[in-house]
């Protein structure tokens, strides 16, 4: 399948998000891998709340050529990052709306099923057409991660070499990805999740609300015990002037 001039290939008129199919057609593989890509859209919309120049989605369709729009047979990343753009609610992700931006970071759950495709076709027009500068490629089911940045002399990825932790720094993030045990909409188990520069896990809504209830908790037991002391001070000698 030829993909030389994907990007110069832009349709005459251009359509839009509004007349192209919305999503990449493609269900996820199961339903770990669906908590998986809604645990790192959510927690990076949550530590991003006060930005509105990034956007963060997945399983959405990216149209970048006449040829791949008429064809329909490129499958969206799981999760991608923009920067430098517009936060606003999209359909789908037009090159040619969006003033030629594509991802700056990509990441893809892997599967039996796209494994192949992801190492393979999807690799190559991630490097060669789109240009991502940063690929991550995760295994839920293997708890196996492992990343890849752009070579740009030869629009190939390289390897990225990950901390004693099994951690991988995305520079374009200025975050870190790392594997950690938790909770996430009822399961169990090892989560990829986003770290920030101190190795500190992003946290999901709930993880927020949990925390902000423990410190309330313990802001009651301080309280409570000052209360205690005071009242036992008294007791023994007399009321406080």
């Amino acid at each position: 399948m030829p993909y030389a001039s994907e990007t110069s290939l832009i349709p005459i008129p251009p359509p839009g998000e509004d007349e192209l199919p919305h999503d990449d057609g493609e269900p996820m593989e199961s339903d770990r891998h669906r908590k998986q890509m809604l645990l790192l859209i959510e927690t990076l919309d949550l530590f991003w709340k006060e930005r509105d120049d990034v956007y963060v989605s997945g399983n959405m369709a990216i149209y970048f050529s006449e040829l791949q729009t008429m064809k329909n047979d490129f499958r969206g990343p799981d999760v991608f990052v923009v920067l430098d753009t517009v936060r606003r609610d999209r359909k789908s992700w037009v090159v040619w709306q969006e003033n030629g931006r594509t991802p700056d970071v990509v990441i893809e759950l892997l599967s039996e099923s796209t494994e192949a495709v992801d190492r393979g076709e999807k690799m190559r027009i991630y490097a060669k057409v789109l240009r991502v500068p940063e690929y991550f490629m995760y295994d839920p089911m293997k708890s196996a991660l492992e990343g890849h940045g752009l070579d740009i002399g030869s629009r190939s990825y390289k390897p990225m070499a990950a901390s004693a932790e099994g951690e991988l720094v995305s520079q374009q993030l200025g975050l870190r990805l790392g594997v950690r045990e938790g909770l996430y909409l009822g399961s169990k188990g090892r989560w990829l999740r986003w770290l920030d520069a101190e190795g500190r896990v992003l946290p999901t809504a709930e993880e927020q609300a949990r925390a902000a209830e423990e410190q309330a908790r313990a802001a009651e037991e301080r309280a409570q015990t000052l209360a205690d002391k005071l009242a036992a001070y008294e007791k023994r000698f007399g009321p406080l002037s």
